[in-house]
């Protein structure tokens, strides 16, 4: 397998925030930075190439410099349309890559060492999908993606079925991490205004 210095990520932002308001909700701010310059902190060293799941005008994320990739299916299908969009973009761009590492852009306190660990699992498995947990809870979007995933995901997507992400890995038989924690979920996930709220508190007590 390759170092995680050269596998590829993704930071999945193309969601439509509809509980936040719509928008793009990683362009919030969360103290000083906003939430997608907190994922871009923690996911840039892990991985060689950094790219931005993202659908409409790229020239909004200009400042990050980050490569923007749009879902290739229409009509927001999606994480899986993400995943398969950075997969896709990394056969064709850095084809002797693997792995894919997928973050998500609402959850900016998530571990720094997720990639290194998700490969340690993978090969030990020596499985196609490691996830990570926390808290008994399976976090799909935070996976480590084979390259040989990209034809099944790509049969999905053409079905015109678009089962949830949790389920549809579920069926790939994946290998599972669990990051233990002891007062912050680093997985804590913001999908309302409450949560911004309740991630500004946690704030002071971060330790990394």
């Amino acid at each position: 397998m390759s170092e995680s210095t050269t596998t590829v990520g993704v930071l999945l932002a193309g969601g439509r925030a509809r509980r936040m308001g719509g928008g793009d909700k990683c362009l919030l701010p969360l103290g000083v930075q906003t939430l997608l310059q907190r994922g871009i902190e923690r996911a840039q060293p892990q991985v060689g190439t950094l790219l931005l799941s993202a659908n409409g005008n790229a020239l909004r994320f200009a400042r990050t410099r980050l490569t923007v990739v749009a879902d290739l299916y229409p009509d927001n299908p999606g994480p899986l349309a993400g995943i398969h969009a950075a997969l896709k973009w990394m056969t064709e761009n850095q084809p002797n890559e693997e792995w894919l590492a997928s973050f998500a852009c609402d959850s900016p306190f998530f571990p720094r060492d997720l990639v290194a660990r998700l490969q340690e699992a993978a090969v030990a498995a020596d499985s196609r999908l490691a996830l990570a947990c926390s808290a008994g809870r399976v976090h799909p979007v935070f996976a480590l993606w084979h390259a040989s995933l990209l034809k099944p995901i790509e049969e999905q997507l053409q079905s015109g079925h678009s089962p949830s992400l949790q389920e549809w890995v579920n069926a790939q038989n994946p290998v599972e991490v669990d990051f233990a924690f002891e007062d912050l979920d680093p997985f804590f996930n913001i999908n309302s205004p409450q949560d911004l709220y309740a991630a500004e508190a946690m704030l002071p007590g971060l330790k990394d």
